[in-house]
């Protein structure tokens, strides 16, 4: 009988083993799905502040100007917060909660957020002080226009403290997501929105009435919106009971830094730092080269990022948000095959679902634009040549949202060094890309750059996971891959009829139009393109219930 015993639970492991699985990829779905839906919602509002801002102000050297301070502190905040301090922090957070328990967590916890609230005090002093040098740094080229070059220095004055709501911002998400509380963090975007849609629609009009230059308002909104999604953090925190208490006694501070799960964080932020870094310096390196092309280039690469961000937040975060605690949990309990399983998952719904997106942008972002911003002061010029950014940034669209899955899969394991050496080499690539490409295509050659780069990046990235076993692609992959290609050619020559058939940017008299002629254009493209799919053998609900298995 004890030796049975063993046999015995060892088979009801096995029998339950796919209950447990289908369990999971069941609330990896639901989970996905929220965090997409609260990210539609910020995304849909995030255009309403982009339309409202482009037919305001539309593309000039005062919105390239803002579009520079603003980036500035989102710079620093992709370094130290949703970036570096966030790749390190959650695999080491899942992990020590799975090793040592709560109590073990909550100090961490604790420790962290008193680190990282005076580190980022201490860094928005320095930034406001440092602000002239900064913008410099970022986009010299501003002083081509009057007035530019100051206004930028103002506004990142005034918007730099953004990074330190945003930091406390990304520590509380990182332990909300853990927790697997994904709602509070996908909505938070949602009131940077609206703070800012307040600020060009009420603000403007009354610092105007001041004579104060209307731009400014833009900046207020952006600090309202900073301090009310930190402010929205607070009370979700408290009802799971993991509200983060931020020291001020030195010799506790002192404690903190010397603890050795904050040691560990810091140790894996510094090669994610470098490989953050990286990315952020080549946005530097593009914004510095449009800010010494045509004036407006800064803001019609701008309005394109908002569009391409569109799908990468939809598919590409939404999956990385949900996979990254579930992948450091997974690689903590020694369970391989459950953490190659749900990265095949990830890159399934990326090619099934990210392929039409890219397909949009690239024949479509004529219509596209036009719909979304050719109001107001946005120009007929401005719409070409925000297309032209939009279409660069529609070549490499897959490798954007692919990175968004594949990245995660090397810091759950708490690897930053290899995404590290791929983004430096992306770095080079990329601007070898511009020195090649920019004098023929001006700014539409630094979107397309940026495109090649993250199909290098992903591809880099898929290699390196293969080569050391993390990634094991489950049976069905070629077949997939086919059936979506036809499914997408299809797609791809309904909107390019669609985008000659009808001149979008003739119909800005007719808004209403034109808005719900692009709605039954998209309706319809997704109807032909998901029938294709079923008829051809694809189920996506199977898809998705199966996770790759078929």
């Amino acid at each position: 009988m004890m030796l049975a015993k063993p046999t015995i639970v060892a088979k009801a492991h096995a029998r339950f083993r796919p209950l447990g699985a289908t369990l999971l990829r069941v609330s990896l779905i639901k989970s996905a799905s929220t965090v997409s839906l609260l990210t539609l919602v910020s995304r849909i509002t995030g255009f309403a502040r982009e339309t409202l801002i482009a037919s305001v102000f539309g593309a000039s050297a005062l919105t390239d100007a803002f579009n520079v301070a603003f980036r500035i502190p989102n710079l620093f905040r992709r370094l130290f917060a949703e970036g570096a301090f966030s790749q390190a922090f959650v695999p080491v957070l899942a992990a020590t909660r799975a090793e040592k328990g709560d109590e073990a967590t909550r100090q961490l916890v604790d420790k962290v957020a008193t680190l990282l609230a005076w580190a980022v005090l201490l860094t928005s002093i320095a930034g406001v002080l440092a602000a002239p040098g900064l913008v410099w740094l970022m986009a010299s080229g501003l002083r081509q226009t009057p007035h530019g070059l100051q206004t930028a220095i103002h506004l990142t004055g005034i918007m730099f403290p953004y990074i330190a709501f945003m930091s406390m911002v990304a520590l509380s998400a990182g332990v909300l997501n853990t927790w697997r509380r994904f709602a509070v963090p996908a909505a938070t975007p949602v009131l940077l929105n609206v703070c800012m849609i307040a600020s060009a629609w009420l603000g403007a009009p009354w610092l105007g009435s001041l004579g104060i230059e209307p731009i400014y308002s833009l900046a207020m909104g952006v600090m309202v919106g900073g301090v009310l999604q930190l402010a929205i953090q607070i009370p979700a925190l408290r009802q799971l009971g993991w509200l983060p208490r931020v020291s001020v006694s030195p010799k506790q501070i002192r404690a903190a830094w010397q603890d050795p799960g904050t040691r560990k964080i810091l140790a894996m932020m510094g090669p994610a730092l470098l490989g953050v870094g990286v990315a952020q310096l080549s946005l530097v390196i593009n914004t510095q080269i449009a800010s010494h092309l045509a004036p407006g280039s800064v803001s019609w690469i701008s309005y394109a990022d908002r569009l391409m961000e569109f799908p990468i937040a939809l598919l590409g975060v939404a999956l990385g948000v949900v996979l990254m605690p579930q992948l450091a949990a997974a690689k903590a309990a020694g369970d391989s095959q459950r953490y190659s399983d749900m990265l095949d998952w990830g890159l399934r719904l990326v090619w099934v679902l990210a392929l039409p997106c890219a397909v949009a942008l690239w024949v479509f972002a004529g219509p596209l634009v036009s719909v979304l911003y050719h109001y107001g002061a946005f120009t007929a010029h401005d719409v070409q040549q925000t297309s032209l950014a939009l279409t660069g940034y529609g070549v490499g669209l897959l490798g954007l949202v692919a990175i968004k899955v594949l990245a995660p899969g090397f810091y759950a394991n708490q690897d930053t060094r290899t995404p590290v050496r791929i983004a430096v080499m992306v770095l080079v690539f990329t601007q070898v890309m511009n020195l090649c490409l920019v004098p023929y295509f001006a700014h539409a050659a630094l979107t397309l750059s940026i495109a090649l780069g993250a199909l290098v990046n992903a591809l880099s990235l898929l290699v390196g996971l293969r080569r050391q076993g993390q990634f094991q692609p489950l049976p069905g992959w070629p077949r997939l891959v086919l059936q979506v290609l036809f499914a997408g050619a299809l797609l791809a020559a309904g909107l390019y009829a669609a985008s000659q058939h009808w001149d979008w940017t003739a119909m800005r008299s007719r808004p209403w139009e034109r808005i719900g002629l692009m709605a039954l254009v998209l309706a319809g493209s997704g109807v032909v393109y998901l029938t294709t799919l079923r008829v051809i053998g694809v189920d996506l609900r199977a898809l998705l219930r199966r996770s790759g298995h078929d």
